[in-house]
């Protein structure tokens, strides 16, 4: 049984260069969680991510036993809002509204999302559970690029994508920040840790 990792097949979408780049993304499918409040200090954001991996992982196991298809669980995923945006580039963590995610493969139904919730609710029945959708979200036209470096980091380079890069090739925003964490905090020094931060656009 061949073992299907994401970050490879669909290597354009998850390992950027280090450097702007402008693509077209495909509608894709996710399970979702929304919330409110600092990443890391929100009880709400760490129920949340609770609860996505631990359907994620049981929606993988069922693929991989029903339906003989294995795959590695892709990597958490955020969209990323507030009120006032500026909020983004001063890094006030508890103003932000977000939607964490994780990507899901196409033959993954809502039957088997289902039944890996119900499953789920059995073993552990994590406090976020009930929140957890299966939805398909699709960006098209975006911005992104690799970003190396503390997540606090992030901000002279979102200005830059902005006021910048965005601007000087005729695009507007269209829609969420989004960020894909490559890498595990728990694992990776700050200064090394790997998040594409991606930006939906329109042609101006």
């Amino acid at each position: 049984m061949t073992k299907i990792d994401f970050k490879k097949t669909l290597k354009e979408y998850y390992v950027p260069p280090k450097e702007f780049v402008i693509l077209d993304l495909p509608k894709m499918q996710f399970i979702m969680v929304d919330g409110h409040g600092d990443p890391n200090t929100a009880q709400e954001y760490q129920d949340a991510v609770e609860a996505l991996y631990a359907v994620a992982y049981k929606m993988k196991f069922i693929s991989k036993k029903t339906l003989e298809k294995d795959y590695t669980v892709p990597p958490l995923e955020g969209l990323w809002w507030a009120e006032d945006m500026s909020t983004f580039l001063t890094r006030e963590k508890s103003q932000w509204d977000w939607t964490m995610m994780i990507m899901t493969p196409a033959w993954i139904t809502a039957e088997i999302f289902n039944e890996a919730v119900q499953q789920v609710r059995k073993a552990k029945d994590p406090s976020s559970l009930d929140l957890v959708r299966l939805e398909p979200y699709h960006e098209g036209l975006s911005v992104q690029i690799m970003h190396i470096g503390s997540y606090d980091d992030e901000g002279p380079v979102l200005a830059q994508m902005h006021s910048d890069f965005i601007p000087n090739n005729d695009l507007v925003e269209n829609g969420k920040h989004h960020e894909i964490y490559l890498s595990d905090p728990r694992r990776v020094a700050p200064e090394k840790l790997k998040t594409v931060l991606r930006q939906p656009v329109l042609k101006a």
